[in-house]
């Protein structure tokens, strides 16, 4: 075996202790059906000298009988170990294969190629270090090398090698291996990734694998083994954020009571001043408890025991970190999901939310957009659907201590659980950005009437003119109005998204949003209602003072209300459009269940069954979503607005 030295022989405790100072480096194998992945292992096994004797007569024995390469050994069966996979000659499942070198340890994730096993992808990638990512240079990037690739970017997979296998298919050509190389740097350059380097080898012969392949004189890189052993993933880690989730509560005797867990971020010593999170209770480290006596200081991935120098209040799922570097503690976050169950994703249900040591109930309360994998484009969507990824907000039942994901994966990861079925049904990467929920607070407004008198209008020193030639257009407010479920928040995200694109300034004041903060005070009784568009009309006044375009996707269902809107903001600037769409259709769409609880009286004064909507009698624009797509609706408002937007 490559990884013995002399001191085996001589000195087996140095040996050990050599063997464990070793780095270990994380990695996987990924890319489309056929690439040859399991076989890219199998040879680095092999001309690595990292087999067995009884693993390779075995492997020699199934390679007649299940084997793709005739009587010969077939590599790619060393991690096909199920019955089904050497049968259809594909990998299923995630087999994962220890092995080490003189220089550092692996742990090497094979993961499946097909569509219908990205889950099982995204669930090797989630903790490694490095991907090797293989292209067949027959059939150059594909579908499924751009949907891993964006996977391994999206799960912060810093180093990638691009593998460009079979190069004895094509001939070994130079030009083959450089047009493929250009077309996925095209494809790269949209996705966070770290470093990437490309090889060209041919796995089944060994080719730039271990060896250097003298069939391809033309490249002058580095051979994948070399690539393996040198990738520098120290500075990978952060040690600068301590994140301390607590796992379990020591208490062997009367005078000891220990927090265990594994150090997710950061270093921690003895001495250093600490906060546990909810409580904020503060004190200090007293010791770092090992079973081999105690350490000086602690970093990822130590598994340690901490003491404190007070008696404080914690708990299993408490986070312990530093004061003033806190991570984010909310109840609302953002996040990128991918959804790994057969049924979709329900927008509203409640499933379990389990991250770090805890599980809290939460729901998805909404799903943002979709991504296109081909175009990384971000799609409109209601829901996800199997292997389907989408940035979501997230309502939990109580507050997390969270961060990024690609600022700490431990304490930025999470799944969703299903509380009848207890399957893994997503994985999710909070995004460092709250949602606009985050304005909630249970602190409720002043009581009506009361109004200051003592106050006057101050004038701006800078002129509304000089704002619309500073920012290249005129503010405009557009005031979407319609039934729950009629279109309106979809069709203003469209709208928005082409303005920003096109560079202009723009801001959305969703009703749902608002009333998470600005008006968390304001129930739905009429009187209720008129204020919460008092307030949003305010609120886009302000706005559009600035110089910016408001998008207001609001129910509104009051033509009085909305008057008085166009009063406030003014009717130059004030667009009415009715989303004017069908009762019936709205009900039948019902992706948050509101209509049903309506129904049922779990709602009161829920529009349009409990409650009135006055229809606009003439607004600046009538949308009918019944037979239109939201991409249409959008582009009939934006040629509706284009010459009153310039300045």
């Amino acid at each position: 075996m490559s990884h013995q030295s002399s001191l085996i022989s001589t000195d087996i405790e140095g040996y050990l202790a050599q063997h464990e100072r070793k780095e270990l480096l994380r990695l996987l194998t990924c890319g489309s059906v056929d690439d040859g992945k399991s076989t890219l292992i199998g040879r680095l096994l092999y001309d690595s000298k990292l087999i067995y004797e009884d693993q390779l007569d075995a492997v020699r024995k199934d390679s007649k009988k299940h084997g793709t390469t005739g009587d010969d050994f077939d590599p790619a069966l060393l991690t096909d170990g199920l019955k089904a996979e050497r049968e259809q000659g594909i990998t299923i499942d995630v087999a994962y294969r220890y092995f080490s070198t003189a220089k550092r340890k692996f742990i090497i994730a094979d993961t499946p190629g097909h569509e219908q096993y990205t889950r099982n992808m995204a669930t090797g990638a989630s903790t490694c270090d490095l991907a090797i990512i293989l292209i067949d240079a027959r059939h150059g990037v594909l579908t499924q090398t751009r949907r891993h690739s964006f996977i391994a970017s999206l799960l912060g997979i810093r180093h990638v090698i691009v593998a460009i296998n079979k190069m004895d298919l094509v001939g070994y050509e130079q030009a083959t291996f450089d047009r493929i190389k250009g077309d996925y740097s095209e494809f790269a350059s949209r996705l966070t990734l770290g470093d990437v380097d490309f090889i060209p080898l041919c796995a089944l012969a060994g080719e730039n694998v271990v060896h250097r392949s003298e069939k391809m004189p033309w490249y002058e890189g580095s051979t994948l083994m070399h690539m393996l052993e040198n990738v520098h993933i120290a500075s990978d880690r952060n040690l600068l954020d301590l994140r301390f989730p607590v796992q379990l509560v020591s208490r062997p005797s009367p005078d000891f009571r220990g927090f265990q867990g594994t150090v997710a971020s950061g270093t921690v010593r003895p001495g250093d001043e600490v906060m546990v999170l909810p409580s904020r209770t503060r004190s200090r480290v007293k010791e770092i408890v090992t079973a081999d006596g105690n350490l000086s200081e602690a970093t990822p991935p130590f598994a340690v025991t901490l003491t404190l120098e007070d008696e404080v209040d914690v708990s299993r799922g408490d986070v312990i970190v530093r004061p003033n570097n806190e991570p984010l503690m909310t109840q609302y976050l953002e996040a990128m999901i991918v959804w790994m169950a057969e049924a979709p994703l329900e927008p509203g249900k409640t499933y379990r939310v389990k991250q770090l040591c805890q599980t809290t109930p939460g729901r998805v309360a909404d799903v943002r957009y979709r991504m296109d994998i081909n175009t990384l484009r971000k799609m409109d969507a209601e829901t996800l659907h199997l292997n389907e990824i989408g940035r979501c907000t997230i309502e939990l039942d109580r507050a997390i201590a969270f961060d990024s994901y690609r600022k700490n994966r431990a304490t930025g990861a999470f799944v969703v659980i299903d509380r009848l079925t207890n399957d893994t049904v997503g994985a999710g990467m909070a995004i460092d950005r709250l949602p606009q929920s985050r304005l909630r607070s249970d602190r409720l407004a002043m009581p009506d009437g009361r109004k200051s008198k003592n106050i006057r209008v101050e004038a701006g020193s800078i002129q509304p003119a000089e704002r619309h030639a500073t920012l290249g257009q005129r503010p405009l407010t557009l005031w979407f109005t319609g039934l729950s479920g009629s279109g309106k928040s979809s069709i203003a995200r469209a709208v928005e998204r082409t303005l920003h694109e096109a560079g202009r300034a723009t801001f959305s004041l969703d009703g749902d949003n608002v009333r998470f903060g600005l008006n968390r005070d304001l129930g739905f009784s009429k009187d209720d209602r008129k204020e919460n568009i008092r307030r949003i009309a305010e609120v886009a006044n302000l706005f559009n003072e600035a110089g910016l375009i408001v998008l207001v996707p609001v129910i509104s269902p009051y033509r009085e209300d909305r008057e008085n809107a166009r009063g406030v903001i003014g009717a130059d600037r004030f667009v009415e459009i009715h989303v004017d769409t069908p009762l019936a259709v709205c009900e039948q769409r019902d992706v948050k269940g509101l209509y049903k609880r309506a129904r049922t009286g779990e709602i009161p004064d829920f529009t349009g069954i409990s409650a009135p909507y006055e229809a606009p009698e003439s607004p600046e624009l009538r949308l009918g979503t019944e037979s239109r797509t939201i991409d249409e609706c959008a582009r009939q408002i934006l040629d509706a607005i284009e010459e009153r937007l310039k300045p």
